[in-house]
């Protein structure tokens, strides 16, 4: 019989080196894949990991599609390490976006004039308060009745999707887009101006990694984070010390609400320009795993955040280019978490031989 045994002290190096284990494995088990599928191994890693980056216009498209993975999980991270299991991020995108997308319907309308600053500004601070919203009506229920966070906020994904249903099946639909549910195309205005010419890649490639960086000094450099961390690893002790769940719960919930909904926001003005009902395509969920692939730490989240957008990229050339179905691309995903999570139990436990 085997048994996992604690390490008397993990090993720096391996908990280092153990993503690196963990991407190799994710290789070498999509290329077993790629040749089960009968297509090349070799061409097969080649159009997921390599071809996404292969340019500048390709890399601009990567970090497009970190940027919204990069922003939900670092509310995540801040949620889960506070014991706080927000799954919503994908409802509280939408609910950002539609508040973005309602602001941008009304300017175009009411103040076709404003400057291009202030309407940026007004669109990601609508997203943000659009997410934040949706997350309160988590935070409220949990509160208010102790109802399971996890639950709550999964669900009201669903009620997100179905209120842009509605939305762009009806009130907001263009009467000049022959039928298809879709809003106006937002004014050029109100769109966020391209890093370089040619992309589309946004300045909110260049945000994401700041708010990165505001998020790890709120989580190793602030006494508010220091209560968070608390609350998460001992609530006992923290109620002992008078850290107040009740505040804990309130401030992670709306900090991963408006960092999601910023997420939407900068989506909807940046590549997208309207509203849809295929906005989104599962960013919140996928930005529950680059969370943890990150290890809960905001500079591992951004890499994780490029890591998995190559991942999606990947996907999207493959089905594309090898007639592969793009589901692939997640089951990569699910995969490399699979084998990060492994790893890291080797890297705490050793197995050992029971002796009977």
């Amino acid at each position: 019989m085997l048994r996992l045994e604690p390490r008397p002290e993990p090993s720096l190096a391996m908990s280092l080196i153990s993503p690196l284990i963990a991407l190799l494995l994710t290789a070498v088990i999509a290329a077993a894949m790629f040749a089960a599928l009968g297509k090349d191994p070799v061409r097969g890693l080649d159009v997921f990991f390599v071809q996404p980056l292969s340019g500048l216009r390709a890399i601009s498209e990567v970090l497009l599609k970190a940027t919204p993975l990069v922003l939900c999980a670092l509310g995540l991270a801040v949620c889960y390490r506070a014991n706080v299991w927000n799954i919503g991020a994908e409802g509280q995108l939408l609910a950002g976006a539609m508040a973005a997308g309602g602001v941008a319907l009304w300017i175009a309308g009411a103040m076709p004039g404003m400057p291009r600053g202030s309407l940026a500004i007004a669109l990601l601070v609508a997203g943000i308060l659009g997410g934040m919203a949706w997350a309160a009506i988590t935070a409220l229920l949990r509160d208010r009745f102790n109802a399971n966070e996890i639950l709550v906020s999964l669900m009201l994904v669903y009620v997100a999707q179905q209120l842009m249903n509605y939305l762009v099946f009806g009130p907001w639909r263009d009467p000049q887009g022959f039928n298809f549910p879709q809003t106006p195309t937002f004014p050029a205005s109100t769109w966020l101006l391209p890093l370089w010419q040619g992309t589309r890649l946004h300045w909110g490639a260049v945000l994401a990694p700041l708010l990165a960086l505001g998020a790890w000094a709120l989580l190793f450099r602030s006494w508010r984070g220091y209560e968070l961390q608390v609350g998460g690893l001992a609530p006992m002790a923290a109620r002992y010390a008078g850290f107040s769940p009740r505040v804990a719960l309130w401030f992670v919930l709306l900090l991963s609400g408006g960092l999601a909904g910023l997420a939407g926001a900068m989506e909807v003005a940046g590549p997208v320009r309207q509203l849809t009902p295929y906005l989104s395509t599962g960013i919140g969920f996928t930005a529950i795993i680059v969370c943890f692939v990150g290890r809960l730490h905001p500079v591992g989240i951004v890499f994780a955040g490029i890591l998995l957008s190559m991942m999606v990229i990947g996907g999207e050339l493959a089905q594309s280019r090898l007639g592969l179905p793009n589901a692939l691309s997640g089951v990569f995903q699910g995969l490399l978490l699979f084998l990060l999570l492994a790893c890291d139990t080797f890297v705490a436990n050793r197995l050992r031989r029971s002796v009977a």
